[in-house]
């Protein structure tokens, strides 16, 4: 795997231009995330009730607000950067903001959602609200800042962070998925997905009128290849790939990120003072699950955390799922022993060692375009 890894790193460094190369690394002072449960550490929990154990289980040792056994991607981006990890804007409790806030909740999509959390499954927090949160947070946080200062000024951003810090994107895959529960068809949920672009573009266009520069825009994985959609959304078998991903789904995935590829190019013509680069998350999760032995993990489909069926994937009795047995709530639905073989940890989400996986390779720039290495995401190729 490192040599693997070792190769990927040497052919991304001939790739980025000799221009870039000769500039120096990137000073992010700050992160600000957009997202959904793929980047949430801690949103959704301080809102709808924390992510109960064993989330959190291989690193925190308790409940983080991730569900996760341990770290996510942005995790290590923060934390690669030289970072704290990232408090959700939303937990009042232990936050620190001074280099960075986190506005992704678990459930959100790009599109305002017409339904509860309770109806749908998906949060309210929609990417337009999270840009809310933004907008104010810039403002209301320089003003604590400077007219409290004390106890708040260094658990609160610079007003020069704004203009310096990475703003990372990691949103879309539930404008899928919640297509496809709602009893829509892969051919309705393909039509509105001009739709999500067009608002995915507005929101940057907004934290860019807002002092942001430098975008890191992943694009979305292969939901095809997660549990609950396969649990859930079963197809005729000769819609199963290969490797016992649905075709379909992928399929629709790979219509919206060609789709947001296409955004970002267009974001770059009227945005000609940023920096946006694009991160082809779904070639490495596809990767992953497709070649899971050649890096070490051994199930790339059944979930860790869970129970039950083909996926050990019960949409009734998740991840910490409590069945009522002789008078008492007994746990069933429990982790694994070993989550760092396996690529997912309770059918939506990954493990903390799939996701350093994939960090280890969007880090180079070998899956960007332009491919720019994550220090020097504040550079124009």
């Amino acid at each position: 795997m490192e040599c693997h890894s070792l190769m990927i790193a040497v052919f991304a460094l001939l790739l980025v231009p000799h221009s870039v190369l000769a500039r120096k690394p990137c000073n992010f002072p700050a992160v600000f995330n957009f997202g959904d449960s793929n980047s949430d550490t801690g949103g959704l929990s301080a809102v709808f009730g924390q992510a109960p154990p064993p989330n959190g289980m291989s690193y925190f040792h308790g409940p983080a607000g991730r569900y996760c056994d341990g770290r996510l991607v942005i995790d290590f981006i923060a934390q690669s950067l030289g970072l704290p990890y990232l408090s959700a804007y939303l937990n009042a409790l232990g936050a620190n903001f001074s280099h960075g806030a986190n506005f992704a909740t678990a459930g959100s999509t790009v599109r305002p959602q017409n339904r509860t959390l309770q109806q749908s499954g998906f949060s309210p927090i929609s990417l337009d609200v999270q840009y809310n949160e933004f907008y104010d947070f810039r403002r209301r946080s320089q003003t604590v800042r400077n007219r409290l200062g004390g106890f708040f000024k260094p658990l609160l951003p610079k007003e020069t962070s704004f203009g310096q810090a990475l703003y990372t994107f990691d949103i879309g895959q539930n404008d899928l998925t919640s297509g496809y529960f709602a009893n829509m068809t892969v051919e309705q949920v393909r039509d509105y997905i001009p739709q999500v672009l067009d608002q995915f573009s507005t929101i940057v266009k907004w934290v860019h009128s807002q002092g942001g520069r430098f975008f890191w825009i992943h694009n979305t994985g292969p939901v095809g290849c997660l549990p609950y959609v396969l649990d859930r959304m079963p197809v005729s078998p000769s819609d199963y790939d290969q490797y016992g991903c649905a075709i379909p789904f992928n399929d629709l995935a790979q219509t919206f990120n060609r789709g947001l590829k296409d955004a970002v190019v267009e974001l770059r013509a009227a945005l000609p003072d940023a920096a946006l680069t694009y991160v082809d998350i779904y070639s490495l999760k596809y990767d992953l699950v497709s070649q899971h032995k050649k890096y070490g993990f051994e199930f790339p489909l059944r979930t860790c955390c869970g129970h039950g069926g083909k996926y050990n994937f019960n949409v009734k009795l998740g991840c910490a799922g409590k069945k009522r047995m002789n008078g008492k709530d007994v746990l069933i639905g429990k982790a694994c022993e070993k989550p760092e073989v396996y690529v997912n940890w309770d059918g939506v989400h990954y493990t903390q060692a799939a996701n350093k996986w994939i960090f280890n390779h969007i880090k180079t720039g070998a899956y960007s375009d332009p491919p720019i290495p994550l220090e020097m995401a504040c550079h124009r190729a």
